[in-house]
């Protein structure tokens, strides 16, 4: 008897815009798994002008034309956030539970940075919590380095959960 490997489901990566319904699905889910975690959803304000190319991009894996996961980042340079000159923030990276551990996210981080990359970029921020451990792990795997508290930026930067990570994006 002769075991063949399953077949590869070809799950493609394409850009869609923020206010994409199926965008806007995925983010209601993602909305409700930071309440499960933390109480309440992201709360940092967010408009789908923020990623669109140069300034940003939005990205949705699918499957069989079903959405499994997404992922964007947003040029952002608020000084009195804490952004630097430069910066690309992540924002909304999110995996259906049933689809995870696939490497979708990965895959997405990756896409995210190298078009960050190419839009002049040069550093990837961005901001998690204490409460998605598997979320700091993909990121420090993915050579991201947690900052110190004086380096925090964005709208959670003083909450003692808040994890802010960066990844420079020049030679790399």
């Amino acid at each position: 008897m002769e075991i063949r490997p399953a077949r590869t489901r070809a799950v493609r990566i394409r850009p869609v815009r923020y206010d994409h319904p199926d965008a806007v699905k995925l983010d209601e889910l993602v909305q409700q798994e930071y309440a499960r975690r933390y109480g309440d959803g992201d709360m940092t304000p967010l408009d789908p002008e923020m990623f669109v190319p140069p300034n940003g991009a939005y990205l949705m894996a699918y499957e069989h034309g079903r959405p499994l996961a997404t992922g964007g980042w947003r040029r952002i340079e608020d000084a009195a956030e804490g952004y630097a000159v430069g910066d690309a923030e992540i924002k909304r990276m999110f995996v259906l539970p049933e689809a995870r551990g696939r490497g979708l996210a990965r895959r997405i981080l990756a896409a995210l940075e190298a078009d960050a990359r190419a839009a002049g970029r040069t550093r990837m921020v961005l901001e998690t919590g204490t409460m998605q451990p598997e979320a700091i792990e993909l990121y420090a795997s993915s050579g991201y380095r947690m900052l110190q508290k004086a380096e925090k930026f964005g709208l959670y930067r003083t909450y003692e959960s808040s994890r802010c990570m960066a990844k420079s994006l020049v030679n790399g």
